[in-house]
């Protein structure tokens, strides 16, 4: 298996685009330690599947959160951040673009089923110079198949391009418990409430309230896989109980958070979940 090398942090792997072959898979051991693949982009577009741990994929435009079992999509030239903390287990998968016409074009969250899991961890098995014409790119093509076909899941927080609005967002990111109305967040960043609502309708595709909903997801997930309580999260985020937090998460995650962790995670396996980082680069 070619594997990505490990010292202190996760660096990013030789030239992957100087790899004669359409598609390269690299993967991890379990890594005990926080790492860090910094900003950079390439060709070929690439696939990061979590099978332990949540990872923080950071694009220019959002957030996009990889919890156990799933995978985040990052289509080729598009400059990219990834990091994990604590116990993580990671495959990433490199496509050129014109092997997969039918994959998606922009970010995305993927759920793994158990097919998808075992054809990701076969090919990282394979040599990275493999045959050509043979079994290999067989198992290769039913791979990208089923990579075709999997459900997306919404575990992106977008980030608005407007400087007022980041700093709305920064605010927010920075106190999720605050409840301040918004109309007053309209005034102390100096726009009305309809311009407001306008432009981040515009930016992000979401009212303010469901952006807000987005965040304590994301939040929440982070806490919740690191092995805090539903009541404690709940808390953390400025509900005023348990209930109230577990009918949110499911209104914006199709299911209770007892039930979205029993799905993805080993009941006897915590991994410590990386803060969310906002990336450093803020177009006006």
């Amino acid at each position: 298996m070619s594997r990505i090398a490990i010292t202190g942090q996760i660096l990013a792997p030789r030239d992957v685009d100087s790899v004669s072959r359409p598609v390269v898979a690299l993967g991890t051991t379990s890594v005990a330690k926080d790492w860090e693949n910094a900003r950079h982009q390439h060709r070929k577009a690439q696939l990061i599947y979590s099978v332990r741990g949540v990872l923080n994929c950071e694009v220019e435009d959002g957030v996009w959160i990889v919890p156990p079992q799933c995978a985040v999509w990052i289509p080729g030239d598009l400059p990219h951040a990834a990091r994990g903390a604590g116990e993580t287990e990671c495959y990433c998968l490199f496509v050129e673009p014109d092997a997969a016409p039918d994959l998606p074009t922009t970010c995305c969250t993927i759920s793994v089923s158990p097919l998808l899991r075992e054809l990701l961890l076969k090919v990282a098995g394979f040599p990275e110079l493999y045959p050509l014409g043979g079994r290999e790119e067989r198992l290769i093509a039913t791979l990208l198949d089923e990579l075709a076909s999997a459900p997306v899941e919404d575990l992106h927080l977008p980030m608005p391009r407007d400087q007022r609005l980041r700093r709305l967002a920064d605010l927010l990111l920075a106190d999720p418990t605050d409840k301040t109305s918004k109309a007053a967040w309209a005034h102390h960043i100096g726009m009305s409430e309809r311009s407001m609502s306008r432009l981040l309708q515009q930016q992000v595709g979401m009212s303010f309230g469901r952006w807000r909903r987005q965040l304590h997801v994301i939040l929440a997930l982070q806490r919740l896989t690191k092995g805090d309580s539903v009541q404690t999260v709940a808390l953390e985020l400025g509900y005023e109980n348990a209930s109230g937090f577990i009918t949110m998460f499911r209104k914006a995650a199709g299911k209770s958070p007892a039930r979205y962790l029993s799905d993805r995670t080993d009941s006897a396996v915590r991994a410590t979940v990386p803060a969310i980082v906002l990336p450093d680069e803020r177009p006006a």
